[in-house]
């Protein structure tokens, strides 16, 4: 979707090159802040460190590259569907026979996949394993476009506070940021606000269909990806009025932080900081706003494959990552600062995903689901007392 379909396709091409970032011998010397154009056209700061280090970020998806194609070549173009499945490290082949119903299961596609998927069969392999293929089957072949064409031209809630954002959407993109754009993402978000009218549509939402779209190969692919991350891949009632699921999510976050980052827990909770103040962004944005996008969408390859434990396992990641400065700060808006300041310069994904699955230890998604079980009546009870004094306070203006 970046620019007309035949300027994406070449774009994606020219992905597989990964052209290496050379800043100015001025710029090495003086080690200044240098401005660059990621994989994914959006405009980036850093210093020469930086950039050195997405360098060698490039080379290693270089090397994964080589490993899919591999078995591209070896196996199919559906290889990691198929029973056989083979993965390919460091020059060993090793082969394991998997049924496809176990194939979830698969600690073979799981490291490929948290290793990184390349650019280019990324589009693909997300549609097939996050479920949005199956989804889309389940309905006609003209399903989107019959959708667009019967809410063009409705306004609701939903669509006037879509036209609010899409401006403030990823400003100054080369593509999001054009009418075109604008038009493309404006169908996604109107389109599923009808879909499903109880989640209609949610600011953070915006940023994600937006990513998706630089993403995918077609905007209705995006649309479908937009619709399984909704209905299937993340917690119910995130995204619906009173965002319930969000406010469980942070809580069960909270408690997450305070038994695999007690540390830093205890010291959050003396400087009286509440963590979702970052990380409710994160949450709703699926760390969009917050990483650079390329290491967003490494993320989001395991988040499709895995499911929502991944965004408490960055989450807190984020969090130990900056563990000994944290623990040294004395006021919150310090805390805000290094948190920001660190995803904004967040460029090696290996190094995040390393420490989220690593060093913050295992997490099933059976525990976080008894956890959210267990925190969900506090948040009912303290949405409904916020609704409560709304409507009281409503009461008494009308007198």
């Amino acid at each position: 979707m970046f620019g007309t379909q035949s300027k994406r396709d070449l774009a994606l091409e020219l992905q597989a090159q990964f052209p290496i970032l050379r800043p100015s011998i001025h710029a090495r010397r003086a080690n200044l802040t240098v401005k660059f154009q990621d994989l994914y056209g959006f405009t980036v700061e850093g210093n020469v460190d930086d950039v050195n280090v997405l360098n060698e970020v490039r080379e290693k998806v270089r090397q994964q590259g080589r490993v899919w194609w591999a078995l591209e070549a070896s196996k199919g173009a559906n290889w990691y569907l198929q029973q056989q499945v083979s993965s390919i490290s460091e020059g060993i082949v090793l082969k394991s026979s998997l049924k496809l119903s176990a194939l979830a299961n698969s600690i073979t596609l799981k490291k490929l996949i948290r290793k990184g998927i390349p650019p280019v069969l990324r589009p693909k392999v997300w549609f097939s394993l996050s479920g949005a293929a199956k989804k889309k089957s389940t309905v006609p072949e003209s399903y989107y476009n019959d959708l667009t064409k019967a809410v063009e031209g409705k306004v609701t809630a939903a669509t006037r506070q879509i036209d609010h954002d899409l401006p403030r959407t990823f400003p100054g993109h080369p593509w999001l940021d054009t009418p075109e754009g604008h038009a493309a993402l404006r169908r996604v978000l109107v389109g599923y606000s009808f879909r499903d009218s109880d989640v209609g549509y949610c600011q953070g939402l915006n940023y994600v269909a937006a990513l998706l779209l630089l993403v995918m190969k077609t905007e209705e692919d995006a649309f479908w990806m937009l619709a399984v991350l909704l209905e299937n891949v993340l917690v119910n009632d995130c995204y619906t009025n009173n965002l319930s699921g969000c406010h469980v999510e942070q809580r069960v976050f909270k408690d997450l932080l305070a038994k695999k980052c007690p540390r830093i827990a205890a010291h959050l909770e003396a400087l009286e900081f509440d963590v979702s103040l970052v990380a409710t962004e994160w949450f709703l944005c699926l760390f969009s706003k917050s990483l650079p996008s390329e290491t967003t969408l490494r993320v989001w390859d395991v988040l499709f494959y895995e499911g929502a434990k991944v965004l408490f396992h960055v989450a807190l990641a984020i969090f130990k990552m900056k563990e000994e400065e944290l623990l040294l700060t004395h006021q919150v808006g310090d805390v805000i600062n290094i948190l920001q300041k660190h995803t904004h310069h967040l460029f090696d994904p290996d190094e995040l995903l390393t420490v989220a699955f690593d060093k913050i230890g295992f997490m099933t998604t059976n525990t976080i689901s008894k956890q959210r079980k267990k925190q969900e009546p506090a948040v009912m009870k303290e949405l409904d007392q916020r609704l409560r004094r709304l409507n009281s306070l409503r009461a008494d203006d009308d007198k």
